[in-house]
């Protein structure tokens, strides 16, 4: 089987120490290198980089299965076991879910568990869970 590349992402973040509760310990990542100005995240082995930028850009809405989603957002994929899992976390951290999480498309071929809120500094995270995961770029 081919190994798939990583992605890498950098977002700006206001306080350091704040990406740091959230991405390590809610989110529960693990910490890589870091510096007083950015710190790297293992994303599920993707390489997240937080880095320290007082101005983070505007935040633009668009409608997703009759829902507001925030643009930009990232996240990942995961099984439904872990976004069940991860949804339980964000909830007992007292998460201020933006879209708490919910069953997008029911009984349609893309049929995901999707969730969205925000980190300390304002980034936009969506979480999803396709039910069949031979169906995330199926048309």
């Amino acid at each position: 089987m081919a190994v798939r590349p990583a992605v890498h992402l950098a977002i700006p973040v206001d306080d350091l120490s704040a990406a740091r509760r959230f991405y390590g310990g809610v989110l529960g990542l693990d910490e890589g290198r870091s510096t007083d100005h950015w710190i790297d995240w293992n994303l599920h082995g993707h390489q997240l980089v937080t880095h320290l930028a007082a101005d983070r850009g505007s935040r633009q809405l668009s409608e997703v299965d009759g829902h507001p989603v925030p643009i930009p957002h990232f996240g990942l994929l995961l099984p439904v076991e872990q976004f069940h899992a991860l949804a339980d976390r964000l909830r007992a951290a007292g998460t201020d879910f933006v879209l708490p999480p919910y069953r997008r498309y029911p009984g349609q071929p893309a049929e995901q568990w999707t969730m969205f809120f925000h980190d300390p500094a304002g980034n936009a995270l969506e979480f999803k869970a396709f039910l069949d995961q031979s169906q995330v770029f199926a048309r």
